[in-house]
């Protein structure tokens, strides 16, 4: 009889072409997906004049350096060398690219979900860390670096070290007005940077298995927040619900096939993981960051902490964070004004994101003296918004509203000038609040699309549940 085995164990002996000692492995990969800035990888192969190994497994799209509010064709396609220099590359090697201004482009994370090009038990790799956002269909996604990228263009393999598991359950009640954002940032505060780090993280529990299908994609996307290469969720019916039907997702005969494999891939009865936490959510609350890295997080209801006194290495850093982001402990985050909001990114840009966004913007106007952009994470999303008048609540309201792209989440601004200014105090739906992340000294501070859009129609930090609470 089989040792019980976790999800992530299923996927990775699935996929091991070798194994090299010392805990690394030669991984199969079975999606390779790629962005503008791949344009380096692709000359690297030139030089050493390799071929691609498996075209018909490689997939593309210019997201990074696109243009998505300054939206002038020639900006976002022949004015921009690193998407001419990738399209080149891809009619060169014959791999697919999905175009600016095609129903299927859009930030690579989210049109690979979109499109079914990652499918549970799938191993897909791709130049950009939150590749993990693709783990919540049970796909073994990871980001890899530029000679990474090389190896797999030449080879389809890649070499990975094997890391522990993790499991962390989710239990309880979501209060409302509470959203994923909220409590991905929650376990960030609670674990760490670098609280999983070395690990695969399965995220699993009441909580997730009720949760829609983009909210789970918002929390693995963020598992590398957590210090994980790897977030997982396993299959159930939301996960298969959502797949059916997608563009390169198997039909007829082939789904049922697909079907019942796919719905194998759960963690046994009994699995062991190396480490197991258990969270209630039923008292959390809308969460706001306060410092330059997703773990300085607190509920919007509650103070900026103090340093500690005594001083050590963490307090240090803790004082650094508070001097770059100009504020004091032990004062409430609630009340900070703000001069600009963003709405967007692989981690938030998807329809329901808009949707609860919209929700508050509706019948509302942009503060004063306060800038707002909303940018799709695709052009399939800034279809169907469109279609819904998502767009109109926006521009009604004095929010920007733009052309798919990571935009500022990437500080697209070397090439775009997406980027605020510096001292811009900038409420986020990104997944980094790294020092300069949006423009070299900038502010930032990462929530939900329904806080973002508060904080856009206050002109400060605001609980959106008061919002709510007056809507009602």
């Amino acid at each position: 009889m089989n040792e019980p085995s976790s999800l992530f164990e299923k996927l990775w002996s699935r996929h091991v072409v070798a194994n090299l000692g010392d805990g690394f492995a030669l991984l199969y990969v079975d999606r390779h997906l790629l962005n503008d800035l791949a344009a380096r990888a692709f000359g690297v192969l030139a030089t050493r004049e390799l071929p691609v190994r498996r075209p018909d497994l490689t997939f593309g799209t210019p997201d990074h350096t696109v243009a998505t509010l300054a939206n002038a064709s020639a900006a976002r396609e022949n004015g921009n060398p690193y998407v001419t220099d990738f399209r080149a590359a891809a009619a060169r090697y014959g791999i697919k690219l999905f175009e600016l201004g095609e129903a299927e482009h859009g930030i690579i994370h989210v049109i690979a979900a979109e499109l079914g090009l990652a499918l549970p038990g799938a191993t897909v790799a791709c130049g950009d860390s939150h590749t993990c956002t693709l783990g919540a269909l049970a796909a073994l996604a990871w980001g890899i670096g530029q000679s990474e990228s090389v190896h797999v263009l030449a080879t389809q393999t890649s070499v990975q070290r094997k890391p522990k598991t993790m499991r962390v359950r989710l239990t309880g009640e979501l209060p409302a007005d509470v959203e994923p954002k909220d409590v991905i940032l929650y376990l960030i505060g609670r674990l760490g940077a670098a609280g999983a780090a070395g690990y695969a993280l399965e995220f699993a529990g009441p909580v997730i298995e009720r949760m829609p299908m983009e909210g789970r994609f918002t929390v693995c996307n963020m598992a590398i927040e957590l210090g994980a290469k790897f977030g997982l969720i396993a299959v159930d019916e939301t996960t298969l619900d959502y797949l059916r039907d997608r563009a390169y997702v198997p039909s007829g005969a082939g789904w049922e096939t697909a079907r019942a494999a796919w719905q194998t891939l759960v963690s046994d009865p009994g699995a062991l993981f190396d480490a197991e936490y258990t969270f209630d959510v039923s008292a959390i609350e809308p969460q706001i960051t306060w410092g330059t890295s997703p773990e300085q997080v607190t509920g919007v209801g509650g103070s900026i902490p103090l340093p500690d006194p005594l001083g050590n290495a963490a307090a240090d850093a803790r004082q650094r964070a508070l001097d770059y982001i100009g504020l004091r402990g032990d004062e409430p985050i609630a009340g900070t004004p703000v001069d600009f909001v963003f709405i967007g990114s692989c981690t938030n840009g998807r329809i329901s994101d808009l949707r609860r966004a919209a929700a508050v913007a509706r019948g509302r106007h942009v503060a004063a003296g306060v800038t707002a952009w909303v940018v799709p994470g695709s052009q399939a999303v800034k279809d169907e918004a469109e279609g819904e008048g998502l767009d109109r609540v926006f521009k009604d309201a004095g929010f920007g509203w733009g052309n798919p792209g990571c935009s500022m989440c990437a500080g697209a601004g070397d090439q775009m000038r997406e980027i605020a200014a510096p001292l811009t105090r900038i409420v986020s739906t990104t997944n980094r609040n790294f020092v300069g992340r949006q423009g070299p000294g900038t502010r930032t501070h990462l929530a939900s699309p329904a806080m973002a859009a508060a904080a856009a129609v206050t002109g400060r930090i605001t609980d959106v549940r008061e919002i709510a609470r007056h809507d009602a």
